[in-house]
């Protein structure tokens, strides 16, 4: 199977001006008839109890999926999926671990990282003589074969 491009190359090959003149105003046809769809979720919305209460809602009353209700709500299914099963964001505490896992993501976002980051150690470089020294005074041991007992 050939592709257009190469498909165009052989109609120029062969001198088919009047077929490339064709399939460029298909091209410029088709350019004028696309339309570009928005996206279907420019940003999530900041899941609340309020919004949750709401998935909850369409859930329980109608037949649409998980993926559905996100759609129409502009939220993860993932937070659909999280209010459904578990019940979470269906109250306003700020201890609640969702709340404080979305403050720690929004810490780490801002670069207000409290938390250390360990540091890197040093490797010791060791040099090929070092390395040869040290296998000699290996050998120099003496070790014990199973016929010696």
């Amino acid at each position: 199977m050939t592709t257009l491009k190469e498909f165009e190359d052989a109609l120029r090959e062969q001198g088919m001006h009047m077929a490339l003149a064709i399939l460029q105003k298909l091209r410029d046809r088709d350019r004028t008839k696309r339309s570009v769809a928005p996206a279907r979720r420019i940003a999530g919305r900041k899941m609340t109890p309020e919004l949750a209460r709401r998935i909850l809602e369409l859930h329980g009353t109608t037949e649409m999926t998980q993926q559905e209700i996100a759609f129409q709500l502009g939220v993860n299914q993932g937070r659909v999926n999280e209010v459904i099963k578990r019940g979470k964001w269906l109250d306003d505490n700020p201890a609640s671990t969702e709340a404080i896992a979305r403050d720690k993501a929004k810490a780490r976002m801002r670069g207000d990282d409290s938390r250390k980051r360990p540091e890197q150690r040093a490797m010791k470089t060791v040099s090929s003589s070092q390395k040869k020294s040290s296998m000699l005074k290996s050998s120099n041991q003496a070790q014990l074969l199973l016929g010696d007992l």
